[in-house]
């Protein structure tokens, strides 16, 4: 057998996967219910590492993701103690199984929680371990162990790192002209003229509108990550948010003909967070006018949603050079910033978790004239009593 147990193929690893205990054959314990025999899946087919040591502390069961999580042949495994297959010590260097004693320590515990752990060689390995017994005091009976590496606790580490890197990076620039501009003033106060004085204090009131973007932009970061977004959901007309937002641009030095609004009335009225429409518009159409080219075109029509619920989608889409097709599966990712460097690469993030917390979706590919076109719907998600 490929795990080195006599036993029916599924029956054991549907019981594992359940959390079940499982008799002396390996057979479910009796008045337990497992997966159907054709949903069984095999040890050898479990994403992460299963070790199972039988009530003499011997290996009984070495699974596929266990020989690669922690570089030990299978053969060199099974049938031997475990302490032996698996001479796991804790960081600071003791034995872990002569630590943890599950054979001989207390009859009431039930297993081990994950613990980082380390192998011969200094290689890392995520254990945790669950003891099975007859009855509640009784003893071990089975010894059920579960091995993760640590790729991916390493990849969230080095993500937390960059961001850390980036927000560090971001801050000195505006912090260094804030700590500047104030100290010259307050020391020589009187040697500057009045429009000298007002352009100080327009730039050290940009950096602190920048700074204020930039934890703001953390705030909904760690949100979105934590499932923490808040939501105050009201009537939004996305037209008329549109239009503030062309208003806006154009009063900040755009010109009006360079956008083209179309929109197909009626609309279904949409129930969301305002704050957060805006938050979604003015990126996609900041990014359309800073990075894009000639005319910004924004579509606003009914469409469907998810459920089949009514909705409202949002196009942008401008006449600039695109998105390369190679970029396109990273451009909701952290930090993506595309061809021309500026910004924390972070907007885009958020802007998708923003409307995947609406229920709704976004997407981006090639505008019809050869710009970069996103486009996110939103659906009605009316309150109940108006259904």
């Amino acid at each position: 057998m490929a795990v080195g147990m006599s036993r029916p193929r599924g029956t054991y690893a549907a019981a594992v996967r359940a959390g079940e205990d499982l008799g002396p054959t390996g057979k479910p314990a009796e008045g337990r219910d497992l997966l159907p025999a054709d949903a069984a899946v095999d040890p050898d087919d479990l994403p992460d590492g299963l070790v199972v040591a039988d009530e003499t502390g011997r290996v009984v069961c070495f699974n596929a993701a266990a020989v690669r999580i922690t570089a030990v042949p299978r053969a060199a495994a099974l049938g031997r103690p475990l302490e032996h297959a698996l001479p796991l010590e804790d960081l600071e260097g003791r034995r872990w199984w002569d630590l943890t004693d599950p054979y001989g320590g207390l009859a009431t515990r039930v297993g081990q929680p994950e613990r980082n752990l380390l192998l011969p060689g200094g290689r890392e390995v995520l254990v945790s371990a669950r003891y099975v017994r007859e009855h509640p005091t009784g003893p071990v009976r089975r010894l059920v162990i579960s091995l993760r590496g640590t790729e991916a606790r390493r990849r969230t580490e080095r993500s937390h790192a960059e961001l850390i890197a980036t927000v560090a990076h971001e801050l000195r620039s505006p912090l260094t002209s804030v700590k500047g501009f104030t100290a010259t003033l307050l020391a020589k106060w009187e040697r500057f003229t009045d429009d000298q004085k007002r352009l100080m204090l327009e730039t050290v009131d940009a950096d602190a509108g920048r700074v204020t973007r930039l934890i703001a932009e953390l705030l909904d970061i760690s949100r979105i990550d934590s499932g923490r977004l808040e939501l105050r959901r009201q009537p939004v007309d996305l037209s008329a948010a549109v239009e503030r937002h062309i208003q806006t641009l154009t009063a900040n030095g755009q010109t009006p003909d360079r956008f083209l609004v179309r929109t197909c009335q009626p609309l279904p009225a949409v129930w969301a967070d305002p704050d957060k429409v805006d938050q979604v518009l003015g990126n996609l159409l900041e990014n359309a006018v800073r990075h894009g080219e000639g005319t910004v075109t924004i579509d606003v029509a009914p469409a469907p949603a998810k459920s089949d619920e009514r909705g409202t989608a949002v196009t942008v889409s401008d006449e600039g050079p695109g998105i390369p097709e190679e970029s396109m599966g990273r451009v909701f990712t952290r930090f993506w910033r595309g061809s021309k460097r500026g910004g924390t690469g972070l907007g885009l993030y958020i802007v998708k978790g923003i409307v995947e917390a609406h229920g709704g979706t976004i997407t981006v590919g090639r505008g019809p004239r050869g710009g970069a076109e996103f486009r996110f719907v939103l659906p009605v998600s009316a309150p109940a009593y108006l259904r």
